[in-house]
């Protein structure tokens, strides 16, 4: 009887592990994938202002500047997504640090449309 109950015990305590393992993987993907959305819905954001005609006379400042202070709400949900996908992927790691590589993928962002901006703009006259 106590074998039965030990060999119980045993197995209720392997299907919780491995619920909370599946469970871990499913936090993870789910935080992936609204990383993911974050950022293509910044992205897309981002270009609506860049194919704004009001900006085809915009120096390179001028068009960064506006590019920076676009699509607030899609900017921060993005570096909310993504800061909450690398806290549930690197748990052991600073949140700072975290904070810190958020706030670099939406400068890249904001770099690569002004980027883009600049090579695809008509020369001066």
């Amino acid at each position: 009887m106590r074998m039965l109950m030990l060999g119980a015990a045993l197995m209720m305590t392997s299907a919780a592990m491995t619920y909370s393992v599946m469970a871990d993987d499913d936090d993870a993907r789910g935080a992936q994938k609204l990383a993911m959305q974050g950022r293509d819905d910044y992205w897309h954001c981002l270009a609506r202002e860049y194919s704004r005609d009001s900006n085809q006379g915009l120096s390179e400042q001028d068009f960064g500047r506006s590019v920076a202070g676009a699509c607030p709400s899609e900017r921060q949900y993005y570096r909310v997504a993504l800061l909450d996908y690398l806290t549930t992927q690197y748990p052991n790691i600073d949140s700072g640090a975290h904070l810190a590589t958020a706030n670099r993928a939406v400068e890249s962002a904001q770099k690569d449309i002004v980027t883009a901006f600049v090579k695809h703009r008509p020369p001066q006259k």
